[in-house]
């Protein structure tokens, strides 16, 4: 719905939202005039790169799917957004029913609807919390009612690595869960990627201006998010890309380039190397 005429408590209307610009992107309609107005600005002077919300959607319901079938049954999902079609909880418990999923974020619209969508689902909760303090989140209440870290997790950080600033090191944030998660959990990361490209450099100074934070990272820079983990097939490449469930028709655009999707698994052996980012792959995978 519009929240225009109803502004939820606590909520700045004149500045726009990571979560609430994702969703006017993807077609939602929780989203205000300010939201609004920077998601016209990407559709305007990048005509065409919208695509890279719409495929980074595709890429987390896949992943989703691929570690519900491997037999993970919990999951916590930091930056979860808006609800939207086929959310994380609804897919994982499509696949294994009663599954369980922590979602985590801190705008106050994505928490007022995720709380209004779950209250009836006892295996599904929302955490307010910030991505950059890990052992909260890991030590919350209720993330330790619902997640047990004797058995795999599915870690989920699906666009929003990239909202974190280098000063603010995402590596540090991607080094504790690596401690805490057992043997067997997987991790999927997707990520604004820079091919050292003017577009990126564009959108990227767009988001800085606007939000105050986005950083299209490189090929080796994303790579180093997965040290320590073992990268799966097909690698680190173009969300489009990323196991889907039909061949991209004919070569990507510039735009699909520029996210970058991949999975990860606390499994034995050696981290792979990742991928390329266009679809080839560097290690054994």
């Amino acid at each position: 719905m519009e929240h225009d005429g109803a502004v939820p408590p606590g909520i700045d209307v004149t500045r726009p939202s990571v979560a609430r610009v994702y969703d006017y992107l993807l077609g939602g309609k929780s989203n205000f005039a300010a939201d609004r107005e920077l998601g016209d600005v990407f559709r305007t002077r990048f005509p065409g790169a919208d695509v890279i919300a719409q495929d980074n959607r595709r890429a987390l319901a896949r992943a989703v799917s691929a570690i519900a079938r491997a037999g993970v049954r919990q999951f916590i999902d930091i930056g979860s957004g808006l609800p939207s079609a086929d959310n994380v909880h609804q897919i994982a418990q499509r696949h294994s029913p009663g599954a369980r999923v922590v979602y985590v974020d801190n705008d106050p619209v994505v928490l007022a609807h995720g709380q209004a969508l779950l209250e009836e689902n006892a295996d599904t909760a929302v955490v307010s919390g910030d991505l950059r303090d890990p052992a909260t989140l890991h030590a919350h209440p209720v993330t330790r009612s619902l997640i047990d870290f004797d058995r795999p997790v599915g870690l989920i950080l699906s666009a929003i690595l990239h909202h974190l600033q280098d000063a603010e090191d995402p590596a540090a944030v991607m080094r504790f869960w690596r401690g805490v998660l057992p043997e067997g959990s997987y991790v999927f990361i997707s990520h604004f990627r820079s091919r050292e490209d003017a577009e990126s450099a564009q959108l990227q100074a767009v988001l800085q201006g606007s939000l105050g934070r986005g950083r299209w990272r490189t090929d080796a820079e994303i790579r180093r998010l997965f040290e320590g983990l073992r990268v799966l097939p097909p690698g680190i490449v173009p969300s489009a890309r990323w196991r889907p469930d039909a061949p991209p028709g004919g070569d990507l655009t510039l735009w699909q380039h520029l996210i970058v999707a991949g999975l990860a698994t606390t499994g034995a052996g050696d981290e792979t190397g990742g991928g390329t980012g266009d679809g080839t792959r560097t290690g054994a995978g």
